[in-house]
């Protein structure tokens, strides 16, 4: 019996396993250890779509399975991430709540792309890793960097932010993604000038001396705002 079509489903179990351990962090009062922990996860999570393609291992089980790791790691974890920094920001206040919306936006997102079959090489609507990264990525620089108090602080701000990313997760705005489908060309524009604003990113981070997940919440924020000026500006849409 071949074990290569289990290998697939191995790394998408350490995702989940990330996911978890990223959540017992926070609700052990370590948000920035979490957002770790979901970095891990969105590594394991290409991974294992990676390794699915090169050893033709694909499987229902896998896409189910996949699901439901990044329900975990996606979906719960940021919520919990962004509960446990407004409580050590102080932002003591009944808003703590909203922040489980985006967990039940990651939800319904996640079962719209598994039955959407226009969801092949590019996205409809933001994808969960996408905004789970923003969130943890926003509270770790919040944690390690008092320039962003004033906001983070404030019982509203990262329940904003939550509402906002979970309607996007479930939003009917194309998002193009760097899996190229076949028969498509490597880059393109937009895809060029995302590439090019990584680089410029990561090297103002590095000049400016700032901290590494500053670079990731740029990143990926761009990222979000590239796709909403592509939607807004004239031409055909993809």
């Amino acid at each position: 019996m071949s074990l290569k079509k289990y290998i697939p489903n191995a790394i998408t179990s350490m995702n989940a396993l990330s996911g978890t351990i990223g959540v017992v962090f926070a609700l052990q009062g370590h948000p920035d250890y979490a957002f770790i922990c979901m970095l891990a996860a969105s590594v394991f999570d290409f991974c294992d779509g990676l390794a699915a393609r090169l050893l033709n291992a694909y499987s229902p089980m896998g896409k189910e399975l996949d699901s439901l790791a990044d329900m975990v790691s996606f979906g719960v974890l940021p919520s919990v991430i962004l509960i446990g920094t407004m409580q050590l920001k102080g932002a003591d206040s009944w808003t703590e709540v909203i922040p489980v919306f985006l967990a039940v936006m990651s939800a319904l997102r996640l079962a719209k792309f598994n039955v959407d079959d226009r969801q092949t090489s590019d996205f409809i609507g933001v994808a969960t890793p996408t905004a789970a990264i923003i969130c943890g990525s926003l509270c770790y620089f919040s944690l390690h960097n008092d320039a962003l108090d004033a906001l983070v602080g404030s019982p509203w701000f990262l329940p904003a932010v939550a509402v906002v990313l979970g309607l996007l997760l479930v939003s009917e705005i194309p998002m193009f993604g760097m899996k190229v489908a076949k028969g498509h060309r490597l880059l393109d524009a937009k895809r060029i000038v995302f590439l090019c604003a990584i680089v410029l990113i990561l090297a103002c981070t590095a000049f400016f001396r700032l901290n590494w997940s500053l670079a990731v919440l740029g990143v990926f924020v761009f990222y979000i705002l590239e796709n909403l000026v592509i939607r807004v500006i004239p031409g055909p849409r993809p």
